[in-house]
């Protein structure tokens, strides 16, 4: 039997414009899962993820995190979640490594490049990322989850960019991740050959 869950969402409703992108949507979230959003382009995959992570409001229903009524707050969740959206979020004027120092400035410098390491980035920490190819600036944003010690990681089609190497990178780490007691809710057009994920479907 499973243990409390530690994101709950309760009959969620998001509209944009005037149009329904989800109503009465409701789930649990559980340690070591792995929770995929499915559905068309415009369905609201990343507008459900931007509820979550407290950046949007939602039009009714409540988000709670370890029990917690979170809905609109944002700045109790940093502790404990790590958002990253469909678009990479790096400064092209800064370095691999000023990037993540940007991002993380409490790591290590061995954690830091223990990190580009498993994504073949080592030989670029001093690479401006405007010089970096459309898969090595995905991998520049994806270092961050070999770094991060927050438990819930929302993730915006993680997998763009990336050639089937990296996939396999990834789906390697998440499942470190969620073995080790994370959660994982991801968007993706991408089949999890190695994951095995419980799938929340949303329509236009």
């Amino acid at each position: 039997m499973q243990s409390s869950a530690f994101l709950t969402i309760s009959d969620l409703w998001i509209e944009r414009g005037e149009r329904d992108l989800c109503k009465r949507l409701s789930f649990d979230v559980f340690s070591g899962d792995v929770l995929r959003i499915l559905g068309e382009n415009g369905a609201g995959k990343s507008s459900l993820l931007k509820v979550i992570s407290g950046a949007i409001s939602p039009l009714e229903g409540k988000v709670f995190y370890g029990g917690q009524e979170v809905t609109n707050d944002r700045h109790s969740l940093q502790e404990s979640i790590l958002y990253l959206g469909h678009s990479a979020g790096v400064k092209k004027v800064l370095t691999v490594e000023e990037n993540l120092r940007w991002y993380c400035p409490s790591v290590s410098s061995s954690e830091l490049h223990s990190a580009l390491e498993a994504l073949g980035l080592l030989s670029l920490l001093d690479s401006s990322v405007n010089t970096l190819s459309a898969g090595q600036i995905r991998r520049v944003a994806l270092s961050r989850l070999w770094l991060s010690k927050q438990k819930l990681w929302l993730l915006d089609e993680p997998f763009s960019s990336l050639d089937a190497e990296g996939v396999g990178i990834l789906e390697k780490r998440i499942m470190q991740h969620t073995a080790s007691g994370g959660a994982v809710i991801l968007t993706t057009h991408q089949d999890l050959l190695s994951l095995h994920s419980r799938d929340i479907s949303l329509s236009l």
